[in-house]
């Protein structure tokens, strides 16, 4: 009796303690012998009784084996006759002849599993409630557009509805154009079928990036299984076979299959509905225009997308850019946004793109211009690459590339180096291995397999300081978005050319690089050269008009 006079209740016994204090046979038969097999299997010595106690007490949860009839049954078999006694008085049981076949029926009412728990010891834990969903909430998206490339795509699709079915997408480098043009690829394929979409670009970086993009663009976005054909470098697939999804080729390719078989690219054509040009602003080309125009006009409903970062074909020669613009019928869906002046400022201030440090670096090279070069110069809409190679040559101006390489790597953990000439990059890069830094070069010369290689690495998470020279290659399809430096030392007269040299290294944040960017441009008495790049997106404003 308590001092209140209310009986007290016996202390019972933990399951844990009854375990481990039960025959191992017994214990063997609540734990299952499926489980005992297993245990046998991997390791005999599990099944000592000390060690078997011990499985037991992790291998059953108490509250469950309690409610299970089978469980709860061998469980109090296994108790001494003092505790199933013990047992008995919290149940109201009477202690005869039949204790344990008494105890088990009366352990199978619903009012009994509060006397069981609190006698084995069992502490039932507050579980936490099931998952209710909310009256509101929001769904979140795998491949999404920020609100200025939808409106952008949006523009984009209903300029490509009505006649005549063309225009050039607008966006600066780095601000997700190709992400923005695959949603209006899947749009359009989504939006009839079977049907095909022909993505054209130049090299290889391009053609690879694009065909990437849309397997993962599609699995997102599409509603049926779809064919993606690649066509570029060695690769031959059975282009009469392609009939509904995207075929990424390559315009050099595409250009050698109309020369060799005329009626394939127009068998093509018959079936394309949407042709869309990566870097569009080589699109004139003559090797390329009669290609793209191909496949454009052989069908009046076929829509024609240009995608650039730079809608020009040079600096100031406006009749070149015109011929573009023409091309394209005048049509341009830029991005813009409300508040902005340009978008590249908006692009810098909200994080898409890195905000850029400029800063020039005088070469003082031994490089002296003829009257000759002065004339060539002038007339040139490049620097010729007789001059190119004299800078990639020059001994001095090499050393100032490599000190200057060295300056960066030691506040930045990728840095890209565009060198004037193959020799200049070989030079660079051996000067630089020389003196301990993890570097790597890469020319038009460059094996695919080897090009892919160097690539993967200076792209990979790899914690030490990486610099990467180049000649020719690099400036478009390569997204390395850890790059936060870009070392220009390769002059240009193409504001494309440097646009795309920058726009390496301005990935922003909310793009997956770097808060800042740090572009170095090398100049040189006497030659062309270019500094802050928000001018560039309005440059060739005056050769184009908005659709209606």
């Amino acid at each position: 009796m308590t001092g209140n006079g209310q009986i007290a209740l016996a202390p019972g016994l933990s399951l844990q303690t009854l375990l481990r204090l039960a025959k191992p046979d017994a214990v063997k038969q609540l734990v299952g012998s499926g489980t005992i097999a297993v245990l046998e299997q991997l390791d005999p010595g599990l099944l000592e009784p000390q060690k078997l106690a011990e499985l037991a007490i992790r291998l059953l949860d108490a509250e469950s084996a309690l409610k299970t009839a089978e469980q709860r049954d061998l469980i109090i078999n296994l108790l001494p006759l003092p505790k199933a006694r013990e047992l008995a008085g919290r149940l109201d049981v009477a202690d005869g002849r039949s204790l344990y076949a008494d105890l088990k029926q009366a352990a199978g009412a619903k009012t009994a599993l509060p006397i069981l728990y609190s006698f084995f010891g069992v502490v039932r834990e507050e579980r936490a409630p099931g998952h209710i969903n909310p009256d509101q909430g929001s769904v979140p998206v795998q491949y999404g557009l920020f609100d200025h490339q939808r409106k952008a795509a949006d523009r984009v699709m209903a300029a490509l509805e009505t006649a005549p079915r063309k225009t050039i997408l607008h966006m600066p480098t780095g601000s997700g154009k190709t992400r923005t043009a695959m949603h209006i690829v899947a749009r359009h394929l989504t939006g009839g079928e079977p049907t095909l979409v022909v993505w054209l670009a130049q090299n290889a970086e391009l053609l690879e990036q694009a065909a990437d993009e849309f397997e993962k663009a599609w699995s997102h976005l599409g509603n049926r299984s779809i064919g993606l054909t690649r066509f570029w470098g060695n690769r031959s697939p059975d282009l009469l076979a392609v009939r509904d999804g995207l075929l990424v080729g390559g315009l050099g390719k595409m250009r050698a299959l109309d020369q060799r078989e005329p009626n394939t690219l127009l068998r093509i054509a018959d079936r394309t509905s949407l042709v869309v040009v990566d870097e569009a602003h080589q699109a004139i080309a003559p090797t390329y225009a009669a290609v793209i125009s191909a496949l454009h006009s052989k069908r009046a409903r076929t829509g024609l997308l240009g995608l650039t970062a730079t809608p020009g074909r040079s600096w100031s020669n406006i009749a070149e850019d015109a011929r573009l613009s023409a091309f394209f019928d005048g049509r341009k869906v830029a991005l813009e946004v409300e508040g902005y002046s340009d978008p590249v400022s908006f692009l810098i201030a909200e994080g898409y793109l890195a905000r850029p440090q400029f800063s020039t670096l005088n070469a003082e090279a031994g490089l002296e211009l003829s009257d000759t070069d002065i004339h060539m110069l002038a007339d040139a809409i490049e620097v010729p690459d007789e001059l190119l190679d004299r800078l990639g040559a020059d001994v001095k101006r090499n050393l100032r590339i490599v000190a200057a390489a060295e300056d960066l790597a030691a506040r930045h953990k990728r840095v890209i180096v565009f060198t004037p000439s193959v020799t200049s990059a070989r030079l660079v890069s051996a000067v630089l291995f020389a003196r301990g830094y993890d570097t790597d070069i890469v020319t038009g010369e460059t094996g695919q397999g080897e090009r892919e290689r160097i690539i993967r690495r200076f792209k990979s998470s790899a914690p030490q300081p990486m610099i990467l020279c180049n000649f020719g290659v690099l400036t478009t399809g390569f997204d390395a978005p850890a790059i936060s430096a870009a070392l220009i030392a390769r002059p240009t007269r193409s504001l494309v050319l440097y646009s795309q040299m920058v726009g390496r290294a301005t990935r922003g944040i909310r793009a997956g690089g770097n808060a800042s960017a740090e572009i170095v441009t090398v100049t040189d008495p006497g030659l062309p050269g270019f500094g802050d790049m928000a001018d560039a997106f309005t440059n060739w404003e005056d050769v184009w008009h908005e659709p209606s």
